[in-house]
Formats: C-alpha cells, structure tokens, sequence
C-alpha cells in the first residue's frame, strides 16, 4: 500500500473540489436508473471517510475499507466530531474480503489508478466481484490517459489550504504512469514551517482495457460515464465513471 502517513492529515483540505455531497446523490441516482437496489453499500479505499458520511447522511446502509490506517484513523476521528457512526475496514482493495457480499460496491476519486500493474487492477476487479450479491453494482471512477498526458504530465502544482502549502510535482513515466511527489509546508505558531512528504503513483488506463478486465473478472459493463454526468465520456475528460454489475 502506497504511503498516505503525511497526506492523510491534510488529504481533506486539499481535497474541496470534490464535492462529496453531490457525488453521493450522484451514485445514488446511478443505482436508480440502472432500477438497482443499493443495499448495503462498500465504499472501497473510503481514505478519511468524506464520502461515507455523505451516503450515510442521505440514509444509505454504508461502510468504509481502506488500506491506509492512518486514513481510516482521520476518517473515525472526524466520524465521532460529526457524530455520525461508521464502521471501518483495514483492507486492502486487491485483497477485499467481506463477512458477507455487499449490495454495492463504489470507489472514487482515482483510487483505482493507485493500482500500475494490470494484473494487479484485475486481481481487484475479481476481489470486488466475489464480494457483490449476484446483480450487485460496481460503481467506480478512474483518471483518463487525457488527464495522465496532458494534465498532470511533467507538471508541478502549488495547493494552499488554512496554514498548509502543498508543492505537488509530477513526473510522468512510460505506460502512463505518473509519479507524484507532495511537500507539505506547515505554519507553526513560532513562525516556521514543518515540513513532511509523501510519495504516490498512479496508472492511466484505455476505457477498452478497463472493460476488458472487468469482463474478464465477471462483471458486465453497464455504462461509462464522464465525471458527474450521464453523457458519454469527452475526448478531454479528466475522469470517468464506469457502473458493471456481476453478472
């Protein structure tokens, strides 16, 4: 598992963009039109639990895995502030095991990307699957070559959040990997700045590939969405949203 030590602490900080409530809504409402009935819901790589809490605010029978401990601490601490209780899975995502299959099984925000090998992304494909009731929805977004290419590339970014600057620098690699590097500058009260790092990668995948694998692993691809829309994914789309059900 990817170190997230460092970016937990400030993950929902840099994070405002995105938009957790109306994400929510918008899983919800996939599982309407697909004529789906949610059940308990997994939400897979849930890192400090944002998403969660918002399901569960808008009455879903939700909990979170994640393999980051540290995330998932971040995620019960700001669960007990809002009162809201959550239960939480240490796991990792290629090695899901659950007491008993979930109805529905999502994970957002490019978790999946984390995965660089292809038989890797595919071992968690076929995890998820053996843990979805029979008909169960995968509902799950990824980062686009686009976005790997052209966006983040050999680009470097600077975020600031209340006292923390984040300096973000990409390096992109072959297969569409991009290497990312995050320094966090703290303010402190005498004036000077901590400062700690952490280091990710990720993959970019074809469309036709992740269908593929998704097939491959039992699943049958429902529909392939561009971010928060239900219209076909743009030449220039940042990330896509794909629904599979377990056939």
């Amino acid at each position: 598992m990817q170190g997230y030590q460092s970016l937990s602490r400030y993950y929902d900080l840099l994070m405002e963009d995105a938009r957790y409530p109306e994400r929510a809504r918008y899983i919800l409402e996939i599982c309407r039109r697909f004529g789906h009935e949610p059940g308990q819901i997994c939400d897979l790589c849930c890192g400090t639990g944002s998403l969660t809490r918002e399901l569960k605010k808008l009455g879903a029978d939700v909990f979170g895995v994640d393999g980051s401990v540290e995330m998932l601490s971040e995620a019960a601490q700001r669960g007990y502030k809002e009162d809201i209780n959550i239960l939480y899975v240490n796991q990792l995502m290629q090695k899901l095991s659950l007491p008993c299959p979930a109805g529905t099984v999502v994970c957002t925000l490019d978790s999946l990307n984390h995965l660089t090998d292809e038989a890797e992304l595919k071992q968690t494909f076929k995890a998820v699957c053996e843990n979805l009731n029979s008909g169960g929805l995968f509902i799950f977004d990824m980062n686009t070559l686009y976005k790997h290419r052209e966006i983040l590339g050999n680009n470097d970014f600077v975020l600031e959040a209340d006292n923390v600057l984040c300096a973000w620098q990409n390096v992109l690699c072959e297969d569409d990997i991009v290497e990312i590097t995050l320094d966090f500058f703290e303010e402190e009260e005498n004036g000077l700045y901590s400062r700690c790092s952490d280091y990710i990668t990720e993959r970019a995948y074809s469309l036709d590939m992740v269908k593929k694998l998704l097939e491959e692993s039992g699943f049958e691809t429902l529909g392939c969405f561009g971010d928060l829309t239900f219209e076909a994914p743009k030449d220039d789309e940042q990330r896509v949203v794909f629904t599979a059900a377990k056939k």
